[in-house]
C-alpha cells in the first residue's frame, strides 16, 4: 500500500459514516495522514418544486444542524487524532465527495456503506457505488454493520 496524505471521509451521521470515519482514524494515525470529514447537504430536486408551490425548504436550520453535527462529530475525533477538520458541501453527495477529493488534494476516500440491495438500492442509488466507480482516487468501503461488531 502506498503512503496517504490526505484522507476524506463522507460523512451523514450515520452508524456507517462512524465505522468509516473510526477506520480512517486509525490508518491516519498510522500513516500521519490529514483527514477531513465531509457532509453535504441536498435539498429535494427541483422538479419536485412543481408539487411544492407555497413550500419553503428550511434550507438555514439544516444547514445549521448539519454544521453543528459535524462540528461535534470534528470535535470528538480531534481529541484524538488533532490532523482533521470538517467540510460542508451542498449537492449531490457522490458529485460533491468527488469534488472535494479533488479541491482538498486527498488521495485516498475511506467511506461506509449501508447495504442496501435490490429494490431500495435501484430507488435510492448508491453513493458509494458511484464513488468508487467514478474516483480518480482509491476509495476504501467500510461496511455499516462493522461499527456494531466493535
Amino acid at each position: 500500500m502506498g503512503s496517504f496524505d490526505h484522507i476524506l471521509v463522507p460523512t451523514d451521521f450515520g452508524d456507517a459514516s462512524t465505522a468509516a470515519l473510526e477506520r480512517a482514524l486509525e490508518l491516519a494515525a498510522k500513516l500521519g495522514s490529514k483527514v477531513t470529514v465531509l457532509h453535504t447537504t441536498r435539498l429535494p430536486p427541483y422538479y419536485y418544486s412543481a408539487y411544492a408551490e407555497g413550500l419553503a425548504w428550511p434550507v438555514d436550520e439544516l444547514e445549521g444542524r448539519a454544521k453543528k453535527e459535524l462540528d461535534a462529530l470534528v470535535a470528538k475525533a480531534k481529541s484524538r487524532y488533532p490532523k482533521i477538520e470538517g467540510v460542508l458541501g451542498e449537492g449531490e453527495p457522490w458529485e460533491r465527495i468527488l469534488e472535494a477529493a479533488t479541491d482538498r488534494g486527498a488521495d485516498l476516500i475511506v467511506m461506509g456503506t449501508h447495504g442496501r440491495r435490490g429494490v431500495s438500492r435501484v430507488l435510492l442509488g448508491s453513493v458509494a457505488e458511484k464513488v468508487v466507480r467514478t474516483s480518480p482516487i482509491p476509495v476504501m468501503t467500510v461496511s455499516g454493520g462493522e461499527a456494531q461488531r466493535r
